[in-house]
């Protein structure tokens, strides 16, 4: 499957739009994937994660557990965790803001983790995924993702898979583009902070 193959799946889901977006790290795009779209669909979403799971399996052997955040990471965390044959698990915010493992979800020693999301902005999520993997046996082999729209330059903390890595542009608020900063911006994202 190319990067082409992986936005027309968005585009075909009316999930890749373009105006003046504000992503969930604040800064401001043109483009905004909205990626609920896609997941909702579940021969969709098995095309894309069987497609990364070749390409986990050729970079890092074989994986016993498939986890991510909350809510990005469910979903392909699940889907991913069925193509590979591992248990399926997933961090949440605690009351503190800070992802934590609930839910009785337990990590053995022997585990071999995949950590998966389903696009990477600044790799934030991921960073504090790995973090909250920290407090448990097992070993992080990697992470895996659909879409990195940083094209590679997201610190996610561990190496990264994607289907597809291209350099979405994203803008400061306060250094926006004339273009950008005549259109209303439009917050179709799941964080409350902006």
């Amino acid at each position: 499957m190319t990067p082409d193959d992986v936005l027309q799946a968005f585009r075909d889901a009316d999930a890749l739009l373009e105006g003046h977006f504000i992503l969930s790290s604040g800064r401001r795009s043109p483009v905004f994937l909205q990626k609920a779209l896609v997941f909702s669909q579940p021969k969709v979403s098995e095309m894309l994660c069987a497609a990364l799971a070749e390409r986990v399996r050729a970079e890092y052997g074989e994986v016993t557990v498939v986890t991510g955040p909350a809510v990005g990471g469910i979903i392909p965390g699940y889907e991913m965790a069925r193509q590979l044959g591992a248990r399926a698990m997933f961090a949440e915010r605690n009351e503190d803001d800070v992802l934590v493992y609930k839910r009785g979800f337990e990590f053995n020693e022997d585990d071999r983790i995949l950590l998966m999301e389903d696009i990477v902005t600044t790799g934030k999520s991921f960073r504090e995924t790995v973090a909250a993997l920290e407090e448990y046996p097992g070993t992080l082999v990697g992470g895996g993702c659909i879409i990195d729209r940083s094209g590679g330059k997201a610190d996610v903390g561990t190496t990264l898979l994607s289907l597809a890595s291209i350099e979405f542009p994203d803008y400061d608020p306060n250094d926006l583009p004339p273009e950008l900063a005549e259109l209303e911006p439009v917050k179709p994202g799941s964080r409350r902070k902006f």
